[in-house]
């Protein structure tokens, strides 16, 4: 008799299932050596400006490890108004060297406040037309909560120490420079 077994009756089919899936060498259920020795993956940080399109699935997959359970995600995307104005676009300017310095600090603070394994942070530079992503962050945790929380972390302080100016693009050819209200240094008039 297979592992497999089915029965049925004339309005009920039930099917039994086996406990644990078949054993296929180089399965994803199959652990490897390398997990089952107990060699951890160096964690890793990835900091990246583009004027590329960004991808949801490529800077996800970058985060994704055997030894976590969790990967949480924040996605900023350019929407089509702001206070009655129609946006067509937003274009992003930083002072990269700083930027970068800046959302490396971010990252460590995460790793001292929160266990998380990977943390990606890419940001479009550039225009980018509605619908399309500025921003996307990713971390990955063994569990939901540290890195969900990591993830809030990141976007607020980014937002408010990271060198990052954005103009609002309207329909009707104007454009205007927006002040970050979160950012620290804006506050001081």
């Amino acid at each position: 008799m297979s592992s497999w077994e089915t029965s049925s009756s004339c309005f009920n089919q039930e099917m039994k299932l086996p406990l644990s899936p078949p054993s296929v060498e180089g399965s994803a259920f199959e652990p490897t050596r390398k997990e089952m020795n107990g060699v951890e993956e160096e964690s890793r940080d990835i900091v990246k400006f583009t004027a590329e399109k960004l991808s949801v699935d490529e800077v996800s997959q970058l985060v994704v490890s055997p030894f976590c359970g969790a990967v949480s995600l924040f996605v900023g995307i350019t929407r089509n108004n702001f206070e009655g104005k129609k946006v067509i676009s937003l274009e992003y300017e930083a002072y990269l060297p700083m930027a970068e310095n800046e959302i490396r600090k971010i990252c460590s603070d995460i790793r001292r406040k929160w266990q998380v394994k990977h943390i990606a942070v890419f940001h479009r530079l550039g225009l980018v037309p509605v619908s399309e992503a500025s921003i996307i962050i990713a971390v990955s945790s063994a569990h939901r909560a540290a890195s969900l929380e990591a993830v809030s972390y990141a976007i607020d302080t980014l937002k408010a120490k990271v060198p990052i100016w954005k103009k609002e693009i309207y329909e009707e050819s104007s454009s205007s420079w927006k002040r970050n209200k979160e950012c620290f240094w804006a506050a001081i008039d």
